[in-house]
């Protein structure tokens, strides 16, 4: 484990919603499962800006990865999760990545969002690289940690687009913009660079 790393760990299990859903991922039983996105990287954002750990976090997303992409199998997972963490002041937010493909360009006026085959590969066409991260919880409180892009940019407070991200400019000039007014400190690289 690097030094990055461990420092990583250290912040997001100072807010208790993602030490909760570290605790109890693994007994929805569900497939290739990865807590990810803003959750993680707002909440290292605010230990490095002396704010509470879970200040200004919107929802919790949750990536599973199971074959069966018909409405019906998500939706019950969603309700099994609701029910599972309807004690927690979150909302959190399941989503089989195996559908993805299905609904992604239709809701975000792109055109080519890919079939994927595993949750992770939904964590690399993240639109920004600092939310390229995930926690895989394993069990007993242990999670591995999924970072494709390092932790530069997150440590570093930069908000860069992600060269294979599947999204418009300017969803990515919304988020950058909703994020550089929540943390002054950040830099935002403009989108077509990298």
């Amino acid at each position: 484990m690097t030094a990055d790393e461990a420092r990583f760990r250290a912040a997001i299990v100072t807010n208790p919603v993602i030490t909760a859903l570290i605790e109890r991922l693994p007994t929805l039983g569900l497939p290739d499962c990865w807590l990810t996105a803003s959750a993680l990287t707002q909440t290292v954002w605010n230990s490095l800006s002396s704010r509470p750990p879970g200040e200004g976090i919107s929802d919790y997303d949750v990536f599973y990865f199971d074959p069966d992409v018909s409405w019906e199998a998500e939706d019950n997972v969603i309700k099994r999760a609701a029910r599972m963490f309807s004690d927690l002041d979150a909302t959190i937010e399941v989503r089989n990545q195996a559908r993805v493909h299905l609904w992604f360009d239709k809701r975000n006026g792109t055109n080519g969002y890919p079939k994927l085959a595993s949750a992770r590969e939904g964590i690399d066409l993240f639109l920004e690289t600092p939310t390229m991260l995930g926690i895989h919880p394993t069990g007993g409180g242990d999670f591995d940690v999924y970072a494709p892009r390092g932790f530069d940019d997150l440590f570093g407070l930069v908000f860069r687009p992600n060269p294979n991200a599947v999204g418009p400019a300017a969803r990515y000039a919304a988020k950058s913009e909703e994020r550089k007014a929540a943390y002054p400190n950040l830099t935002v690289v403009p989108w077509g660079t990298t």
